[in-house]
């Protein structure tokens, strides 16, 4: 049997979550964050087939187009940061319902999702072990000054600059276990990736790459292929990190 999405109330605010068939206990659980097009999984089969293959449950809140940082976006909440409302609603919200516990949670992430788990995961490596993220759009200060929400978000092209994923990394506390894809005719998007890899590199920090796989660009089509790649990544993770704390 397959499992089903839903849409929940999280502390006020709309999420996606996926269960598994009735009779299936999950083992572990994803919180994905979507881009910056508002698309969940909902109607993803090439992530949810894994989810039922790996006993996986998902939540994907909406944070509109927030960048899930720590600072105020009108269009989310105004008054409670994206990343408050991750850690105080959403995380506390996978031991509620099936009783997992941070640390039991891998973060994954698309596009504007996919930089923000990869900070989170920078920021709370203690909460988030394992991060994947998919064609994340590191350097979103590119687009400051566009008329977009991050303007209203930072005072500077270079403030918002200081609070991209790269700039989080701790040399000495860090997920162990951090996975990002790109594909290469990714031109917006690219330099940032390998701009992480590099950084990542120079502290010895231990990670896992894609820059190679070609698979459409920025779109459903590189998504989707990633898919197993990420989820599996996620999963074997966590299941080194649950043999770690026995």
């Amino acid at each position: 049997m397959t499992g089903t999405w839903s849409r929940v109330d999280i502390a006020g605010k709309p999420a996606d979550v996926y269960d598994l068939a009735a009779s299936t206990k999950p083992r572990f659980g994803i919180l994905h964050l979507h881009g910056a097009g508002l698309e969940t999984l909902t109607d993803r089969p090439a992530f949810t087939r894994l989810f039922d293959e790996l006993r996986l449950v998902c939540v994907c809140p909406h944070g509109q187009r927030s960048w899930w940082g720590d600072r105020v976006c009108a269009a989310f909440d105004p008054q409670v940061t994206p990343e408050r409302y991750l850690l105080q609603s959403v995380v506390p919200f996978f031991r509620e319902r099936w009783g997992i516990a941070p640390r039991g949670i891998g973060i994954q992430g698309i596009s504007m999702g996919g930089q923000g788990a990869l900070r989170l995961a920078f920021k709370y490596p203690n909460i988030f072990p394992v991060v994947a993220a998919i064609a994340p759009a590191i350097e979103y200060h590119e687009l400051y000054g566009q008329g977009m929400p991050i303007d209203d978000m930072y005072d500077s092209k270079e403030q918002c600059r200081q609070d991209t994923a790269p700039m989080h990394i701790h040399p000495s506390k860090y997920p162990p276990h951090i996975f990002f894809a790109i594909d290469p005719t990714d031109a917006a998007w690219f330099r940032g990736n390998d701009r992480l890899h590099e950084k990542l590199s120079a502290l010895g920090v231990p990670h896992e790459i894609d820059l190679t796989t070609r698979a459409g660009g920025h779109s459903w089509d590189y998504f989707n292929h990633m898919a197993a790649r990420a989820v599996h990544f996620i999963q074997a993770g966590l299941e080194h990190e649950s043999r770690r704390l026995l």
